[in-house]
């Protein structure tokens, strides 16, 4: 399993040195969630603050989009190569075009998809994808509790990738904990992203628990 801590539950008064820990602490990604106060009630990170924290990152970054305007974002923060950039399915109207666009600049492309949002969405694009990031909260604040039913929405779209696209990754982000990391496995999850149980207890611990699940 690979672990992106969601810097969303960092400490903002202590950010460099927060990244740099997660990535002593062992975490593969580092996950970044781009709010614009219009998709979702809550504004986090512009360009100035990733480029206090790019060079203090020595994983990559994997970027979420939880904006309107999607294309304008891409541009905006390509240039810090994140290893994924995910836009909402819910939101962008041209989801083929932009999944192109961002694999022109050398970037994944991947797409979110909100807890209640039906997965046939995805049918027709999950060959020009490398992720799919399934919410199992509702976007726009950390802290909330897993929604139990996302288990079956993994296994679904496990079975879609293998059908379509078997390269195509599954990340989870919402209240992902030790109490649900195997059951997020053995459903199918590549990548977990984890913010409030990590950054509230020790950071290698916590992180080797999702690790080594």
């Amino acid at each position: 399993m690979l672990v992106a801590p969601s810097i969303l539950s960092a400490d903002f008064g202590k950010l460099q040195e927060e990244v740099t820990q997660i990535c002593q602490a062992g975490c593969d990604l580092i996950h970044i969630d781009i709010m614009d106060g219009h998709f979702v009630p809550n504004l986090t990170f512009g360009t100035p603050v990733l480029n206090s924290i790019e060079k203090y990152a020595t994983k990559p970054f994997d970027i979420h989009l939880m904006v309107e305007n999607n294309s304008f974002f891409v541009d905006l923060f390509a240039p810090f190569k994140p290893k994924f950039i995910s836009f909402h399915i819910e939101e962008e109207k041209h989801a083929n075009r932009l999944a192109q666009k961002i694999r022109s600049y050398g970037i994944s492309p991947a797409i979110a998809i909100n807890p209640h949002s039906d997965l046939n969405t995805l049918t027709y694009l999950l060959e020009y994808i490398d992720m799919v990031l399934i919410m199992s909260v509702n976007p726009g604040f950390g802290g909330q509790t897993f929604i139990p039913n996302t288990l079956e929405k993994i296994k679904t779209l496990k079975q879609m990738c293998q059908k379509i696209n078997p390269n195509c990754l599954i990340e989870v982000d919402g209240g992902v904990c030790k109490d649900n990391i195997t059951a997020l496995k053995e459903c199918g999850v590549d990548i977990a992203v984890a913010g409030s149980y990590i950054f509230s207890g020790d950071y290698k611990e916590r992180i080797a628990s999702l690790k080594n699940c």
